[in-house]
């Protein structure tokens, strides 16, 4: 199965490229100046505010990147003063003025993702409650199983909603499900389960799978969020 309505503005960044001036020819008027051929370079338009869509937008450089989780800074020119951080599909999207300067942006991005993080901390689910939902699973839906996992973690995955290696019985959930509605992720934690004793996804798999009973809607939620057209749970 391979998670945010959100209201979509069109964002724009202006694109300022600062033209060199011309050297005075010597000894030449400025009039007579006028009347050469301008340079390629001045006949591009490089001042006109381009629309830039929000996909083309890159992250401000940092000093330590590394320190800081995925995030964009997305210019609006509707916003005026207000500020606001939240996560979506697992980048943290922090949304400012238009006219914010490249300095107060530095200045922002580490205070706004301490307060996502701070915020999502508060509600985010353990890797024991993963571990406790397991065991639910498995009592109530797969009695006839032997098999435990031998651990249920969370990690950062962006290509996948969770995984599972049947040799060491180990499972990993994308932590991109931590705010998802129960439902949607014991639907994917149950897919997991079913992988202890089932390594692919044959025939033998789906008849498992079918004894979950959300998981039509969990996985129409799970397309609807990898397409971006719903939202997480409260932002705050």
């Amino acid at each position: 199965m391979s998670v945010d309505n959100f209201f979509q503005e069109e964002f724009f960044t202006d694109i300022l490229r600062p033209v060199e001036p011309k050297k005075p020819a010597s000894r030449q008027s400025a009039s007579a100046l006028q009347l050469l051929p301008a340079p390629a370079p001045a006949r591009t338009p490089a001042q006109t505010p381009v629309q830039t869509p929000v996909s083309a937008i890159a992250p401000l450089p940092v000093s330590d990147p590394g320190a800081l989780p995925e995030y964009r800074v997305v210019r609006s020119p509707r916003r005026k003063r207000s500020i606001s951080a939240f996560r979506k599909n697992g980048l943290i999207e922090i949304h400012v003025p238009s006219r914010t300067t490249r300095r107060e942006e530095a200045e922002l991005v580490p205070e706004m993702i301490a307060m996502v993080l701070a915020r999502e901390s508060k509600r985010r689910r353990s890797d024991e409650k993963l571990s406790e939902i397991a065991q639910q699973l498995l009592n109530e839906f797969l009695p006839d199983f032997d098999e435990r996992p031998a651990s249920v973690t969370w990690r950062p995955m962006r290509d996948r909603w969770g995984s599972c290696t049947t040799v060491d019985r180990t499972i990993r959930i994308s932590d991109r499900l931590n705010s998802v509605p129960d439902f949607v992720l014991r639907c994917v934690l149950f897919h997991e389960l079913i992988h202890l004793r089932i390594p692919d996804h044959q025939t033998e798999f789906y008849a498992y799978l079918q004894r979950f009973p959300d998981r039509e809607r969990a996985e129409a939620f799970l397309d609807g969020y990898e397409a971006g057209l719903l939202a997480p749970p409260a932002q705050g």
